[in-house]
């Protein structure tokens, strides 16, 4: 647990000596303050959350793919990747760190978008479950996609590949319910199973379904563990 953790401290001080991360940062905060400004500070106002984290949701297909690229390629591209998979650190260790740092980040993201409640309620009444609910799929949602840019990161030694293929994954993953809308059929509701947009309808009515939550889950251990099997097949190469 100490090795994943400094593992992890070191990751998270990588990411705030990165332009990159603050130019994602100020990317996420401007895109969803014009968002939440155009839907609610113009009248009519309508004080619900739930259009707030659909956008931000949206944002994060975009934001991901830029906070989780560097992750392990920057380790290939610079040849470090050999001293870290020598290192007394297990290869468990190594990605279970990474992706914990990764998964701070997004939390910070989520508590800094909680400005957005914070000023709706000053126009009325939020509904409590629906609010904390919604914040909760959001969550759940982007650190799935922070499991699935991690595992894209493993793939190449080049940023820029490792992030147009966690973008490519994501949007697999996001437009896959479309694509059953398309066939019709017991295949919709099968492909409807794997939306990682869609899973988040429940939550974001209000409505705990654990099945929503063992997918969210489900996809972060499925992907740290291919993060994992990329890297021990390169430490016996």
């Amino acid at each position: 647990m100490r090795k994943t953790w400094a593992i992890s401290k070191k990751e998270l001080q990588m990411y705030f000596y990165s332009p990159t991360a603050y130019a994602a940062f100020a990317f996420f905060f401007l895109i969803a303050g014009y968002f939440f400004s155009a839907n609610f500070l113009y009248p009519p106002n309508v004080v619900d959350i739930r259009p707030v984290v659909g956008n931000i949701s949206f944002i994060y297909l975009f934001i991901i793919p830029l906070l989780t690229m560097r992750l392990v390629s920057d380790e290939l591209r610079q040849g470090t990747d050999e001293l870290l998979l020598t290192s007394p650190a297990s290869i468990t260790e190594i990605v279970v760190g990474k992706y914990v740092s990764a998964l701070i980040v997004q939390l910070l993201l989520v508590a800094g978008s909680l400005l957005f409640p914070l000023i709706l309620s000053a126009y009325g009444k939020l509904d409590q479950p629906i609010l904390w609910l919604s914040y909760l799929s959001m969550f759940l949602m982007g650190a799935a996609m922070m499991a699935i840019g991690l595992f894209a990161s493993s793939l190449s030694a080049h940023q820029m590949v490792s992030g147009i293929s966690a973008f490519a994954i994501l949007l697999v993953f996001w437009t896959i319910d479309w694509l059953g809308d398309t066939v019709g059929g017991k295949i919709k509701d099968y492909l409807g199973l794997f939306s990682i947009i869609g899973r988040a309808g429940n939550l974001q009515k209000g409505v705990l379904n654990f099945a929503d939550v063992l997918f969210y889950v489900t996809l972060i251990i499925v992907f740290v563990v291919l993060s994992i099997q990329v890297l021990e097949r390169k430490r016996w190469r």
